[in-house]
C-alpha cells in the first residue's frame, strides 16, 4: 500500500487522518510543520502528502513548490481552514493534484486520497508507457466524429483533459472574484461540479437544474453552482466527457464569452480514453413551442447545428445565424467569442434580483435605447452567436454528444431546457448519477 505524509500543525487533526488512513491499509507519516515534513521528506520518499497551509516556519505552498523541484514528487493534496477559491488556484498552479477545506467529512477525504493515487499510478504508467488511464492526448477532434474504424457507430471515444488547470474571474451575477479548477476524471465519471466548500458532487446533468432565468443553474443537497452554459458549451464542442471542476460559488464570466474557456483546454490539451459514449441520434422532430413567439425544435440530421433567430428592439433588431458544427475550432472561431449582452435599462431591474452584481465594461455588451455602449461588435451578429452558445450549453446537459438539427427562435434558458427534458424522455428517460467515488 502507499505511503502518506500528514504535514499538520493541529495534532488533533493528525492523530484523526492517520486513524482513517490506516483502517484502509496505507503506511501513514506525520510532520507538525514545513520544516519537520523536510527532514521526512529526506529520509523517504512518501507517494502522497497531506498538505496544511497555515503553519509555522515553512508554510504549505513554500512546502508544495519545493516538492515540485524534485525529480520524482509526490501527488500533494493541499488542505485549509481559510481556504478560498484564489488559494485554490494558486496551490494547483504550484502542482497540487487537490485542494479541500476544513473541517472535511471522512468520506471525502478517502476519495480525493484515491483519486490521486490513481492519477499518480498513471503518470508512473505514462512515463513507462507513454500512455495513462486518463487517456491519451489527441489532436482536436470533433466531438461525435470518431476519429478511427475501431468504434462501434453512433459511439465515440469518452475524452477528459490531459491534466489540470485552472482559471480565474469574476461571478456575473454575484460579483464575487471566483475561478475554477479542472480536473482530469477516468472514463464513465461523467462532468462534476464540486464547491471548496463541500465535497457534494453536483452532476452536470439536466436531473439537477435548478432555475433558468438569466443563466442556467445546477443544485444538489444544499450546493448551487450558478451560470454554468458558457464552460458546458466549450466541454460540449470538444467533446469532454468526463471532468471535475472545482469551483466557488458561480462559474466566472470571464469577458462574457467562452473564448478563454477555449484556450484554457487547448493549453493542457484533450486526452482520449479507453471507452465509449453513446451520441445521441435524434430520430424525429421534437419541440418546444410557447403563446409569445419563443419556439426550439430539433429534427434528423447527419450533424449537429443550431440555427438562431433572434428578435430584439433596436438597436438590436433582428438577427439570424447558422453554426454548422465541424469541430471544435469551429465553435472557437465563430461561437465562442461572442458575449453575453443587456440593456442597461434592465441592469437596475437585474440589480434589484441581486443579479448581474459582476457586470462590468469588459464582461457584457452593454446597449442603451440608441446603441451599443461599451465595445465593439466582434460579429455584425454577435447577439444571435450568444444565443447559440447558450443552446450548445443548455443541451450538454444531457451529458452525451449530439446529432440534431436545432431551430430557436427568440428562445432563453427555459426553452432550451425544455427542449432537453423532451431529448431525455425521447431517449427513454435515462438519468444520471455521480460516480461511486464521489458521492457525499
Amino acid at each position: 500500500m502507499a505511503t502518506i505524509l500528514v504535514v499538520d500543525d493541529e495534532r488533533g487533526i493528525r492523530t484523526s487522518v492517520r486513524g482513517i488512513l490506516e483502517e484502509e491499509g496505507f503506511t501513514v507519516l506525520e510532520a507538525e510543520d514545513g520544516s519537520q515534513a523536510l527532514e521526512v521528506l529526506r529520509r523517504t520518499t512518501p507517494d502522497l502528502v497531506l498538505l496544511d497551509i497555515w503553519m509555522p516556519n515553512v508554510d504549505g505552498l513554500e512546502l508544495l513548490a519545493e516538492l515540485q523541484g524534485r525529480l520524482h514528487p509526490p501527488e500533494v493534496i493541499v488542505v485549509s481552514g481559510h481556504g478560498n477559491i484564489e488559494t485554490a488556484v494558486r496551490a494547483t498552479k504550484l502542482g497540487a493534484f487537490d485542494f479541500i477545506e476544513k473541517p472535511f467529512s471522512l468520506d471525502g477525504l478517502v476519495d480525493v486520497v484515491a483519486r490521486a493515487l490513481r492519477h499518480r499510478e498513471a503518470r508512473a504508467a505514462g512515463a513507462a508507457a507513454a500512455d495513462d488511464e486518463s487517456g491519451t492526448p489527441v489532436p482536436i477532434a470533433a466531438a461525435g466524429a470518431s476519429r478511427g474504424a475501431g468504434h462501434r457507430p453512433g459511439r465515440v471515444p469518452q475524452r477528459t483533459i490531459a491534466r489540470s488547470v485552472v482559471a480565474s474571474g469574476t461571478g456575473l451575477h454575484t460579483g464575487v472574484k471566483t475561478g475554477l479548477v479542472l480536473q482530469p476524471l477516468p472514463p464513465d465519471s461523467g462532468i462534476h461540479f464540486v464547491s471548496l466548500s463541500s465535497d457534494v458532487a453536483v452532476p452536470a446533468h439536466i436531473d439537477w437544474v435548478d432555475t433558468t432565468g438569466y443563466a442556467t443553474a445546477l443544485h444538489r443537497q444544499g450546493v448551487t453552482v450558478q451560470t454554468v452554459e458558457h464552460l458546458l458549451a466549450t466541454l460540449h464542442a470538444y467533446g469532454i466527457t468526463n471532468l471535475l471542476v472545482k469551483f466557488q460559488g458561480e462559474i466566472p464570466i470571464m469577458d462574457g464569452s467562452a473564448i478563454e474557456f477555449c484556450q484554457l483546454i487547448e493549453s493542457v490539451g484533450v486526452a482520449e480514453q479507453p471507452a465509449e459514449v453513446d451520441v445521441i441520434v435524434i430520430g424525429e422532430r421534437l419541440a418546444v413551442e410557447r403563446d409569445n413567439g419563443e419556439a426550439i425544435s430539433i429534427e434528423p440530421a447527419d450533424g449537429f447545428s443550431v440555427s438562431y433567430t433572434l428578435r430584439y428592439p433596436q438597436p438590436v433588431g433582428e438577427q439570424r445565424f447558422t453554426f454548422e458544427f465541424t469541430g471544435p475550432e469551429s465553435f472557437r472561431d465563430l461561437v465562442a467569442p461572442a458575449r453575453t449582452f443587456g440593456f442597461l435599462r434592465d441592469m437596475k431591474q437585474m440589480a434589484a434580483m441581486g443579479l448581474a452584481s459582476g457586470g462590468r465594461l469588459d464582461n457584457c455588451i452593454l446597449i442603451d435605447d440608441e446603441k451599443v455602449v461599451n465595445t465593439t461588435l466582434r460579429f455584425p451578429e454577435e447577439f444571435a452567436r450568444h444565443k447559440v452558445l447558450d443552446v450548445m450549453g443548455d443541451l450538454y446537459l444531457l451529458g452525451r454528444p449530439l446529432r440534431g438539427r436545432v431551430v430557436a427562435e427568440r428562445t432563453g434558458h427555459s426553452d432550451n431546457i425544455a427542449l432537453v427534458r423532451k431529448i431525455q424522455a425521447a431517449c427513454g428517460g435515462a438519468h444520471a448519477a455521480p460516480p461511486a467515488e464521489l458521492r457525499s
